[in-house]
């Protein structure tokens, strides 16, 4: 790809690149023509700590160092040592000046990792997953160039696998890199979300307390956020993201961390504090298309269809991720739209086969899609080899589901049940159990979940949460007698009274005082017989544990 270098005097860059490490060491003003070694020492620091738009950190070693380039690609480089995220025209001009650099310097490890790291960046901030095999190449290159302790592309090529959905090779290289430097701050963001994708919530929340302890500020505060938010706590969520703004230093950085405050607000339920999150993401970075996508999802709540299409389309434009691609469609599909729908459903197919191609899994999205709007079977046996290697609380919903699709009804409620313990707060985990009760005759277990579908976010899905309100109404009231016949225990016990009761013979006479006796005596036995007979209360399902 063919990139316009841009071009700058290269002494008032090199000038500018020391005042900004000179005020970050404390100084006030560089000294006087700094002997050029010095220069070379204060230019290796500013490339010291690189985070590549919140995917990946790159801390270089030791080996040849290039100095910064001027201009955009000198700022993805330096101007996001504190873990802010370099704006994707800086990484464009990073990638074609770290590629004209490795050209003639052929040995620069660091700069091979540098350069795949732009590459993924590249990919992930564009949708563009044709990026992802020149990463691979580029981290590859450099390991190449220098095999031993290379911590730099073996944490790049853990952030790539993230970046596939690979998780598990992800958690594995990261893990591979702490076990040698455990105080390497830059390889927690990777092995956060590895452990993310495979639903080892205690492993996430161990790792982000080791990343504050090591380094604060807005990137380890919004990986908390996150953790926290898999566990369910989203008041501490809010508070970590709270903090995060007040610490961003970039409008890149301070606009991904809007959008994650939205994304909260919109998960509670609350479309209008969302869109003013997304709103406020996208002045301070009108290229955070991220928050076109999540602005388009709450409008479609409050009942603003167009406004939402024109939104998704421009999110898509140029970030076109499946997820998106996904909800265009049910909008659509919600409007009654079908042709429509099926045309962006045709689209996702051809996204995830391109991604395919580019060593990306989208099984989870795919399998979800085809659950409800393509073949079950084939999303079962999807996300049946998902599941397995990536058993996240997400994967256990989407399995669940897909075997109730395909009418595997009782093992379904178990994956259902698993996914709602998780401690994931999500309607659609809470919605997918409650129609599986349901369809088993569950009636009181189903309307609760009908309820806690409702209460958690009632705009879940443009095509599912006015079903979730039907089915809560078509259930209507819960009978009379409470909690105490929740089993079936009492309705059975008096039952089977009743029928003991039919078979034995007739009351004497009033007169016939010892067989009304030895009657009541054989009906006070045969209800007895009948209490410890008859159907026994069942034992309460244990909850079940996650399968790690």
């Amino acid at each position: 790809m063919e990139i316009a270098k841009t071009e700058q005097d290269a002494d008032a860059a090199h000038r500018a690149a020391w005042m900004s490490a000179a005020a970050a060491a404390g100084r006030t003003s560089p000294p006087a023509g700094p002997p050029p070694a010095l220069k070379r020492a204060v230019l290796v620091g500013l490339a010291a700590a690189v985070l590549i738009g919140g995917v990946l950190l790159i801390m270089p070693d030791e080996g040849p160092k290039a100095p910064p380039a001027p201009g955009p690609a000198a700022r993805a480089l330096t101007a996001v040592a504190s873990g802010a995220p370099a704006s994707l025209g800086d990484v464009t001009a990073l990638i074609t000046d770290r590629a004209d650099w490795v050209r003639t310097h052929p040995t620069d490890a660091a700069s091979w990792a540098v350069l795949g790291s732009a590459y993924l960046e590249r990919g992930v901030r564009g949708a563009d997953s044709s990026f992802y095999p020149r990463a691979e190449w580029a981290l590859r290159r450099s390991l190449q160039v220098r095999p031993k302790d290379n911590l730099d592309a073996e944490t790049g090529l853990a952030a790539l696998a993230n970046a596939r959905h690979d998780y598990a090779s992800a958690r594995t290289l990261a893990e591979g890199v702490r076990a040698r430097k455990a105080d390497r701050w830059t390889l927690y963001p990777a092995l956060i979300e590895a452990y993310n994708g495979l639903g080892d919530a205690k492993s996430a929340a161990q790792a982000v307390e080791k990343l504050l302890e090591l380094r604060g500020g807005t990137a380890a505060l919004t990986q908390a956020a996150e953790v926290y938010r898999e566990h369910g706590w989203r008041e501490d969520a809010s508070a970590a993201l709270d903090e995060a703004l007040g610490h961003a230093t970039s409008p890149a950085q301070k606009a991904a961390t809007l959008v994650a405050v939205g994304d909260l607000a919109w998960e509670r339920g609350e479309p209008q504090a969302a869109i003013a999150h997304y709103d406020a993401a996208l002045r301070t970075d009108p290229g955070t298309h991220e928050a076109l996508a999540g602005r388009a999802r709450a409008k479609v709540a409050l009942g603003q269809q167009a406004d939402a299409q024109r939104d998704y389309l421009a999110a898509i434009a140029v970030l076109p991720r499946p997820e998106y691609l996904l909800g265009l469609g049910e909008l659509y599909e919600s409007q009654g739209l079908d042709g429509d729908a099926r045309t962006w459903f045709d689209k996702l197919r051809e996204l995830a086969e391109r991604d395919e191609s580019n060593g990306v899994d989208d099984s989870l999205v795919l399998g979800r899609f085809e659950a409800d709007h393509g073949a079950p079977r084939t999303a079962l046996d999807r996300l049946e080899a998902e599941w397995k290697t990536h058993p996240s609380a997400a994967a256990e919903d989407a399995l669940g589901w897909a075997m109730y699709r395909s009418g595997e009804t009782e093992e379904a409620l178990v994956h259902a049940r698993k996914a709602t313990d998780s401690g994931v707060r999500d309607a659609l985990f809470s919605y997918h159990q409650a129609v599986i009760e349901r369809d088993l005759g569950q009636f009181g277990a189903a309307r609760r979940h009908f309820q806690d579908t409702l209460r958690t976010n009632p705009y879940f899905s443009p095509v599912l949460a006015p079903k979730a309100n039907e089915a809560l109404a078509a259930l209507g009231e819960p009978p009379e007698g409470g909690p105490k016949d929740m089993y079936g225990y009492v309705a059975a016990a008096a039952e089977a009274a009743a029928s003991s009761n039919a078979a034995s013979p007739p009351a004497s006479s009033p007169g016939s005082t010892g067989s009304s006796n030895s009657s009541g005596s054989a009906s006070s036995s045969s209800a007895g017989s009948s209490s410890n007979s008859g159907p026994k209360r069942p034992v309460k399902p244990r909850k079940q544990r996650r399968r790690r």
